[in-house]
């Protein structure tokens, strides 16, 4: 898949494809097909969680990367105000720490300038802030905890829309994130049409399952027809 030229917004086609994920698939079957073609470590660590239990999103990566700080620099907020800037509709936001519990990188305000430059959600591998208020704004956010401290002096942005590290997985921009309840996963550009399509094909065969179990079939004799758990 092409780099995305810096600006370009998502096109209808794949913000539809963003909706049909969200409202068809799961973190678990999709976990399962990248499984099937060779991507063995894609999910998330178990200790990024939603800050709200209805938590489902799925776009582009637009990646953030940040680093410990321990002084005030002239301009502590220049690129962390650039990169949100830069967000596009149809992105999900995926902030590395190298998994800092230093600071809150993440609050009220960065949300609500996400959302309002059409992010679909956002991914912190460290810890947020103000979270009541960014459950009453209705965004997304999954991260590794709770701390109510700024990151002036203690932390600051030093890149962003590169390749990333971001709860033990390598996230690069155009790769495809989806996350729900499960946690995260990330799709690799290069294989989100395959990933897709097998992870359709699986939910299928799991309803199947799921029908005739609840018939009463034995569930060697309904593996053997579909090959699903």
């Amino acid at each position: 898949m092409p780099e995305r030229e810096p600006g370009r917004l998502a096109t209808p086609a794949e913000l539809e494809l963003f909706a049909r994920i969200e409202s068809t698939l799961y973190t678990a079957v999709l976990a399962d097909s990248l499984d099937e073609l060779g991507y063995h470590d894609q999910a998330m660590r178990e200790t990024l969680r939603p800050l709200a239990a209805a938590c489902c999103f799925a776009g582009w990566a637009r990646t953030i990367s940040c680093v410990d700080m321990y002084h005030v620099p002239d301009e502590p907020y220049a690129l962390e105000i650039e990169a949100l800037d830069s967000i596009r509709p149809g992105e999900v936001v995926v902030v590395s720490t190298a998994e800092s519990k230093r600071n809150a990188p993440w609050g009220e305000l960065l949300s609500t300038a996400a959302r309002a430059r059409g992010a679909r959600g956002a991914i912190i591998d460290g810890l947020v802030r103000d979270v009541k208020k960014i459950e009453a704004l209705g965004f997304p956010v999954f991260a590794a905890g709770i701390k109510p401290v700024d990151s002036k002096g203690r932390g600051i942005v030093v890149d962003y829309n590169r390749p990333v590290v971001c709860g033990g997985v390598r996230v690069s921009p155009l790769d495809l994130v989806f996350a729900d309840y499960d946690g995260v996963v990330v799709i690799p550009a290069e294989v989100v049409p395959d990933a897709v399509s097998l992870a359709t094909d699986k939910v299928t065969s799991e309803n199947r399952t799921r029908a005739e179990l609840l018939q009463g079939a034995y569930l060697r004799d309904v593996y053997a027809k579909y090959g699903v758990l």
